[in-house]
């Protein structure tokens, strides 16, 4: 097991990453999640470099929690967490906006079209829309016990400042006193520039926590979970040039495929 690092300010009120795995270690509904027919073999075949069980367990995830997922994408932990949360909890999917514009009504069609192709699976999630910075359908205020989000926000940097703090006070909003917000991002080393759009797709997890806190959080734990020491942020292409996008195609491709996935800050923020 990778070792958790713990903000040492927060003391006996933050936890390890090894506790939350170790607490969680029969959890066997998500692990059966995880071993589910629901989800996609391309996607199964990244476990090992986006760690679900591990990650899962130490943001502190249990079944009968109401969870929104911000910007699930193509929907790669969808797969995990609506079969996981379907019997006794609730999924909120608050992505690409099926009210906004062409693209998002097109986006939001396509995942509306995975879930439908599989009932049995995805039938009870509930659909919002989040598209920064003007649409937040997350869920009713203080309603959530955990948000999550993966490697979304480098994406939110162009909103700015302002409209950063409107997005983390919404998130802020939508969970109950308690409640989690779990992070996971790419990681640009600390030595190294972030410009001001983030746009190769890295972030200092300083800034990260920072916009975090801004909004009313307190850092509960950073975890090592999704480290990987190998990657230097320093690729023509940004992020894009590693598995699995390899946006430079053949170009190095040996390269990158021997470097892996990113390396990614795990954060776990719980609103007091």
């Amino acid at each position: 097991m990778k070792r958790v690092f713990l903000a040492a300010a927060l003391g006996a009120a933050m936890i390890t990453g090894a506790a939350a795995v170790a607490a969680d270690s029969s959890d066997a509904a998500l692990k059966a999640a995880i071993a589910g027919s629901a989800r996609t073999p391309a996607n199964v075949a990244r476990d090992g470099a986006r760690h679900p069980y591990e990650t899962l367990t130490f943001f502190g995830i249990k079944p009968n929690m109401t969870v929104v997922e911000l910007a699930p994408g193509g929907g790669w932990y969808t797969e995990i967490l609506a079969p996981y949360l379907r019997e006794q909890g609730k999924l909120i999917a608050a992505g690409s906006d099926p009210q906004g514009s062409e693209g998002a009504r097109r986006s939001a069609a396509r995942f509306q079209q995975k879930l439908d192709a599989n009932p049995a699976a995805y039938d009870k999630v509930e659909i919002g829309a989040f598209a920064p910075p003007t649409t937040y359908r997350i869920a009713p205020k203080g309603t959530a016990d955990m948000v999550l989000t993966f490697r979304n926000i480098h994406n939110w940097i162009p909103i700015g400042d302002e409209g950063l703090k409107v997005l983390f006070s919404q998130v802020y909003d939508s969970l109950k006193p308690g409640g989690v917000f779990g992070v996971v991002e790419h990681r640009l080393p600390a030595n190294k520039v972030q410009d001001a759009k983030a746009s190769s797709g890295y972030m200092h997890e300083a800034y990260v926590i920072k916009l975090a806190e801004s909004a009313g959080f307190k850092l509960a734990g950073k975890s090592e979970i999704n480290a990987n020491p190998k990657d230097k942020a320093d690729h023509e292409g940004g992020v894009w040039a590693l598995p699995p996008t390899y946006a430079n195609k053949d170009v190095d491709r040996a390269k990158y495929e021997a470097i892996g996935e990113s390396d990614r800050m795990t954060l776990k923020f719980v609103k007091p």
